[in-house]
């Protein structure tokens, strides 16, 4: 009778349910528990230590990291309790989409090669192989469609989608950015590219109109990130998609003053969360490049599509 009681008072933890869902699911090292948890290593380790204590988790050493489990947990009397718990829980959804991020970092072996690759690409002995060959041979799959570009600047991507695309709606809070990019398009005789002075936040574009929409670092400029994604939502067809480049969170302050960042970056799961509270289905979010000078910018790909029904 006491070891169920003091596995019960151990249970009665929201934080300690939220490690055993985690734990349940998959072996993890403290160090991927607290990016998915957001919580300090100490804490981590005081909530471990007392789940170990009731023989509820075990742990190994692997080099440098000790990972933690649940040893037969799944099979035992306590998983339909720990699992009835998640509906409870506000943060046991977001600790499942930090688990998958977590997950596809650790296996995802791909993305080291392709880092490398990414390293000598344009620079091997290959005549020519280049980024910019490549760009253009992508850019050239863009079909028939009504592309609003969010946050465009000076609309160089807008102008570069215009060769293929149907129409492209260049929006930007700047006058002399608008003015520039509605010259610029003129000069280059694209007359399927309209500029359009306005926020990201509240484009002046007509609700359901849009087939894709570009928030190209972007997103850290808006003072209201989550706002500009829902605007996404409402002036795109339904069945349209959304693509969003930007930073991977970091801590470079002086990005405030060198380009007006507002946000310091986003985190995958922030990203993620974001665009599921928008209504976006079909999210993805992955880094995808990562600069190999200090201070190691990481750019975010974000995509999703707006339901059809």
């Amino acid at each position: 009778m006491a070891a169920i009681i003091k596995s019960l008072k151990v249970l009665a933890d929201p934080t300690r349910l939220r490690l055993l869902l985690l734990l349940g699911q998959e072996e993890l090292s403290v160090v991927e528990i607290q990016e998915i948890l957001g919580m300090g290593q100490s804490r981590i380790s005081s909530h471990l230590a007392q789940l170990k204590a009731a023989g509820l988790v075990s742990d190994r050493q692997a080099g440098k990291h000790r990972y933690y489990r649940t040893p037969e947990l799944r099979h035992g009397p306590w998983w339909a309790i720990i699992e009835s718990s998640a509906q409870e829980i506000a943060e046991a959804e977001a600790d499942q989409v930090a688990l998958r991020f977590v997950l596809r970092r650790r296996l995802d072996k791909a993305r080291d090669y392709f880092n490398r690759l990414a390293g000598g690409f344009g620079r091997s002995n290959c005549p020519g192989r280049s980024w910019g060959a490549m760009a253009r041979m992508l850019l050239c799959l863009v079909g028939p469609i009504t592309v609003a570009d969010l946050g465009a600047g000076e609309g160089t991507l807008s102008q570069l989608l215009a060769r293929h695309a149907k129409r492209v709606i260049a929006i930007d809070n700047s006058e002399k950015m608008v003015e520039y990019g509605s010259q610029l398009a003129r000069e280059n005789g694209f007359e399927n590219v309209e500029y359009r002075l306005g926020d990201m936040e509240e484009p002046p574009i007509e609700p359901g109109t849009v087939d894709l929409v570009l928030m190209s670092q972007a997103l850290h400029h808006a003072a209201n990130p989550s706002r500009a994604i829902a605007a996404a939502r409402t002036i795109l067809k339904p069945g349209g998609r959304v693509a969003i480049l930007d930073l991977l969170a970091h801590q470079v302050e002086a990005a405030r003053e060198l380009y007006a960042d507002l946000w310091l970056g986003f985190g995958e799961v922030q990203l993620h969360e974001m665009l599921r509270a928008a209504g976006f289905t079909a999210i993805d979010v992955e880094v995808v490049d990562r600069e190999t000078d200090a201070p190691h910018f990481q750019t975010l790909l974000a995509t999703a599509l707006k339901p059809t029904g």
